[in-house]
């Protein structure tokens, strides 16, 4: 049975494998593509790019993700409710202060994001904040507290960097099957070869995004919103929270796939995004308001 300690164990452990994965596939393709090209320099400028991407995926995704989401540092005077939930409670949970962020978006969500709990961000959007009264409020930031105490934010947001290059390299690659060049001159079957690898990666690449976005678990989400109910002592507030969040069904304004997966529930609701159960970065809010509500914390 999963535990805060065996989750926070697996998320670090998770989060290494994610990125020594990176690293070697990086790596591999650029020894193919100097293979093809017959220029080493390839071979070198990935396995220097892998690296750099791995350091910066550690140290800035954070500031990546609220770029990428349009988010804002509240100002604690414009939000003094917002920021006693939260300090509230850090000190309940035992963990510092995390910085507080808003995003300009009616539709109800947050996500939490970071490195460490040192450096640990909650971010809430504007129709959150219009929509739930205090108990509300206190279940989705309890739930976001838990996953930096769950240390899940560290993978998710690496998640969010290290997947968003798949697609970019799926495209860089297509493009440079289009030009002939490297072995193909001496070879006229080499090019297509080529363009039917890179045609494959283009439409792995989603799926390969999802399977890593989905190997962060859904579990993660569960056990946030236990972990919350525990640390307000009342489920019902983050149950009627899911509750108001799944009536609204409202797509965020800008919502993106790669970072789908940090909000508390799917950004992307109410767009007409089909997926099934089994490729969903969520689980089912009904499943998760039915679990809070037979919750005994007493």
């Amino acid at each position: 049975m999963s535990t805060l300690y065996t989750q926070q164990d697996k998320n670090i452990h998770r989060t290494w494998l994610l990125m020594a994965v990176f690293l070697v596939v990086i790596v591999g393709i650029g020894y193919f593509v100097s293979y093809y090209y017959q220029s080493p320099g390839i071979l070198y400028f990935a396995i220097v790019f892998s690296v750099v991407m791995n350091i910066a995926s550690y140290w800035y995704s954070a500031n990546i993700v609220l770029a990428t989401s349009g988010a804002k540092e509240a100002d604690k005077t414009q939000y003094p409710d917002l920021y006693h939930v939260v300090e509230n409670l850090a000190i309940t949970a035992g963990l510092p202060m995390p910085k507080v962020y808003i995003v300009q978006d009616p539709s109800p969500n947050a996500f939490a994001t970071g490195r460490n709990k040192e450096h640990a961000v909650i971010c809430v959007t504007s129709g959150l904040l219009a929509m739930m009264n205090k108990t509300e409020l206190e279940g989705v930031i309890a739930h976001e507290m838990s996953h930096i105490g769950n240390r899940d934010i560290l993978l998710s947001t690496v998640v969010v960097v290290l997947v968003g290059f798949i697609s970019l390299l799926a495209n860089i690659f297509i493009r440079g099957s289009m030009f002939g060049g490297g072995r193909s001159r001496e070879k006229g079957e080499g090019n297509a070869i080529f363009m039917i690898i890179g045609v494959i990666f283009i439409i792995l690449s989603p799926i390969v995004a999802t399977l890593i976005q989905l190997a962060i678990s859904r579990k993660r989400e569960y056990l946030a919103d236990a972990s919350g109910a525990l640390l307000t002592r009342y489920p019902e507030g983050l149950a009627s929270a899911l509750q108001k969040i799944a009536a609204a069904n409202t797509p965020m304004k800008h919502p993106n796939t790669a970072t789908a997966h940090l909000f508390i529930s799917d950004p992307f609701a109410g767009l007409g995004k089909k997926t099934a159960a089994l490729f969903s970065t969520h689980p089912p809010i009904q499943d998760r308001i039915k679990i809070l509500l037979g919750m005994d914390v007493k």
